[in-house]
């Protein structure tokens, strides 16, 4: 069959509203830049002109023509063997975006998304065509979704009343005032165009959605909302970071097995626990300084980038500030934490650490009869109350930046123990506090609970634990642990979230 009939069959027997969502997700707004194959032009015109033409006159043709023009450079296109372009990044993104929409082209050829697979080193796991889809825009998706219509058009009257922002953007005035989203699809478009609209203007990105969710504030929940879904609920939605889909992210096992009773026992729990909340797993034993230099060069690779957070466990003896290596070499805690938030895959993605050492020779020591003999060796401010709002700082737009972000930021850091203090472990089991973030974690997955709030319930759980010293002193001490946090958003763990075996991608 011809291909020209083949494309315009596939796109008659896709639904505005997918046609919509297909257009949304293809056109990425975090699309690595500069790449190779890109002259790095204002693509202002491809992502915003087509949808705002579809809500300014009804009509899909523009859309049809993107979709079209995307098939037909797919089907010409060649893949290089060496170096990543622009375009394997977007036949990725196309092709994951069409298998979660159910609308993949039966024209499309697979064993060129194979060949582009191979050039960015993907495993088996990494096959899986959720993992190319940003989970950003996912949860952009839902919240469209749970809008009505009217809800979208009093967030673009909404918009249009901030005349710096719309000053001089052709595309705005191509829309025009009043929007009739009623038609199927158009409500989709209208919420997706202001959606890339906010984030070309750097006002929103996958971290920063306060302006996007005062729009949402100021819409009427009585006639904006979708049955069941409240003005509070879609907004609180934007306020976990976004980790659709599977995988959850990926989980970095390091741990020195030499010199420490039980590490083997870590190394499974811990692998354990990653694989059940749905992280593609790596794990490092024995690692010297040699091996997270290359493990930090390896997760600068760009297939990384297509994860939505970082996990790392580090397991080691360690003093108050460094860490022992496989090798005996002693490397700085600080320098470990301050190298690995920096890696620009995972920029503006939640970073959790794991750091399971101890930090000196202190013990809480308890001293008593009764002890001998026993051991088991952030509130939001209401965006919509006008009163309080009166009474603070008028923190203005122009004021504002997202565009620069200290390294640090969406990095939380869990310590095993307290500064200058011991973190106990037992013979056979290894590291106590191990064993118990794995429990919680384990017994907490699909109850919608914070990783802030289990680690805060492990804080807790393991300072009631009696320890005991493997010296000649036995003597019984308690442990405590703690984390510091540099999120901007909640980290929720995931439901259980297990690849099936239908999902692959391409042919191997």
């Amino acid at each position: 069959m011809d291909e020209v009939i083949q494309v315009t069959q596939w796109l008659s027997s896709i639904t505005p509203r997918k046609k919509a969502k297909l257009f949304f997700f293809t056109t990425h707004a975090d699309a690595p830049s500069p790449m190779v194959g890109s002259n790095d032009v204002d693509t202002h015109e491809e992502t915003q002109l087509p949808l705002a033409t579809t809500v300014a006159l009804h009509n899909f043709k523009n859309i049809d023509e993107f979709l079209k023009k995307k098939v037909n450079t797919f089907s010409c296109y060649n893949v290089i063997e060496n170096e990543i372009t622009k375009t394997d990044y977007e036949y990725l993104r196309f092709y994951s975006a069409c298998k979660y929409l159910d609308v993949v082209p039966p024209f499309l050829d697979l064993e060129k998304i194979s060949a582009i697979q191979n050039k960015f080193e993907m495993t088996d796991e990494e096959r899986d065509y959720r993992l190319l889809l940003d989970s950003a825009d996912l949860v952009l998706e839902k919240v469209c979704d749970s809008l009505k219509p009217a809800g979208v058009s009093q967030m673009w009257t909404a918009l249009r009343k901030d005349r710096n922002l719309i000053r001089g953007v052709k595309t705005i005035d191509i829309i025009g005032l009043f929007v009739d989203p009623n038609p199927t699809g158009i409500k989709e478009c209208l919420f997706f165009f202001i959606v890339r609209f906010l984030q070309k203007a750097d006002k929103i990105n996958r971290v920063n959605t306060n302006r996007l969710e005062r729009l949402i504030a100021q819409c009427d929940e009585s006639s904006s909302c979708e049955e069941g879904k409240t003005i509070d609920f879609i907004i609180d939605s934007l306020r976990f970071y976004p980790t659709e889909l599977y995988p959850f992210g990926f989980c970095l096992i390091m741990c020195v097995i030499e010199g420490r009773d039980g590490a083997m026992q870590e190394i499974e729990k811990t692998m354990e626990i990653s694989r059940h909340l749905g992280m593609i797993t790596h794990t490092e034993k024995n690692p010297t300084k040699e091996t997270i230099e290359l493990v930090k060069k390896e997760l600068m690779k760009p297939k990384y980038q297509f994860y939505s957070s970082f996990t790392c466990w580090f397991m080691s003896h360690g003093d108050s500030n460094s860490m022992v290596l496989a090798d005996g070499e002693t490397i700085e805690r600080e320098w470990f934490l301050t190298s690995f938030p920096d890696i620009s895959t995972f920029q503006l993605k939640p970073k959790v650490f794991f750091m399971v050492s101890c930090r000196g020779a202190n013990k809480f020591s308890l001293k008593g009869d009764e002890f001998e003999g026993q051991s088991a060796t952030c509130d939001y401010y209401d965006i919509g109350s006008a009163l309080i709002r009166n009474r603070m700082l008028d923190i203005t737009d122009s004021v504002r930046d997202i565009s620069y972000v200290q390294p640090m930021m969406d990095t939380l850091v869990a310590y095993s123990t307290i500064l200058d203090h011991l973190s106990g472990r037992a013979n056979t089991h290894g590291s106590i506090y191990v064993d118990r973030a794995c429990v919680l974690m384990s017994e907490n997955i699909s109850r919608g609970r914070s990783l802030t709030e289990i680690l805060e319930h492990l804080s807790q759980d393991l300072h009631e634990i009696l320890q005991e010293t493997m010296d000649e002193d036995r003597i019984v001490y308690k442990q405590a642990c703690h984390h510091d946090s540099f999120f901007r958003k909640t980290l929720k763990l995931p439901y259980t979230r297990h690849p099936k075996e239908d999902v692959h991608s391409a042919p191997q």
